[in-house]
Formats: C-alpha cells, structure tokens, sequence
C-alpha cells in the first residue's frame, strides 16, 4: 500500500462536503509531479485529507477506490483523476505548525513543497501523522 496526502481548499471542497458526498473524482490537477503521483495512486491506498489555505490542517483519511483515468474537466488526454471515498475522519486535526514542529517530519514533502497538491507519503510519514491525530 502507498500513502498520499490530497489537498483542498475548505472552501471549495471540504472534508464535510467529502462525507456528504461519500465518493468523489479528484480533479482538476495541473501539475506534473502532482499528476504522476495520482497515476502511482493504487486501488486501496491511504490519503491523508488536508485542509490547504484555510485552516491548514489534515482532517481525514480517504481510500482510492478508482485508479487514474482521463481527467473529465478536460479534453487534454494527459491530465488524470483518481475516485476516493472518506474512510475516516480524524479525532484530532493536525495543523501544519505541528507538522512543521515534528523532527520525523522534516523531509516530508508537503513541507518541501508546499503548492504541490498530491504529495507521496512514506508509511512512516503516514503512521507518525495518524498518531499525532490521536490514531
């Protein structure tokens, strides 16, 4: 299994509005390296849900439940979406002061990267974060 972290403006979607809604296709990504990481994504791999702008804070875990295909918000075959469901919300948000306070977390990509909005986790990324959310 690989892990991910997907970014959203609260906003636009939120980890409310992902609940409600109970599946959703991750579009509208127009970066590269966001691009291939969603073509990585595999059918039962983790996504951390994160909160970007306001809030700035991981609220939930999500599953993939469809892997990459042509991106329907475009006509242009190179851009591509993944289907995702809520698997569960987190007991406790983490924000990213405390991400960016973490010795363990130092390298993480959202950290390194800040604009990108699907970042790869390592497992020990993915499991520090889960227990700083009370996991």
């Amino acid at each position: 299994m690989n892990y991910w972290l997907i970014k959203s403006e609260p906003d636009v979607y939120s980890w409310s509005d992902f609940e409600r809604d109970g599946v959703t296709e991750w579009t509208g990504v127009r970066n590269y390296q966001a691009r291939n990481n969603l073509r990585a994504m595999a059918l039962g791999d983790r996504a951390l849900y994160y909160h970007s702008n306001i809030g700035k804070e991981l609220v939930g875990i999500a599953e993939v439940t469809r892997t990459a295909q042509q991106d329907p918000t475009t006509d242009n075959a190179q851009w591509v979406s993944v289907e995702v469901r809520p698997k569960q919300a987190l007991p406790k948000p983490v924000s990213l002061a405390a991400i960016k306070a973490e010795p363990r977390l130092a390298n993480m990509g959202l950290l390194r990267q800040s604009q990108l909005s699907v970042v790869a986790l390592t497992a020990d990324e993915f499991v520090c974060l889960c227990e700083m959310a009370g996991l």
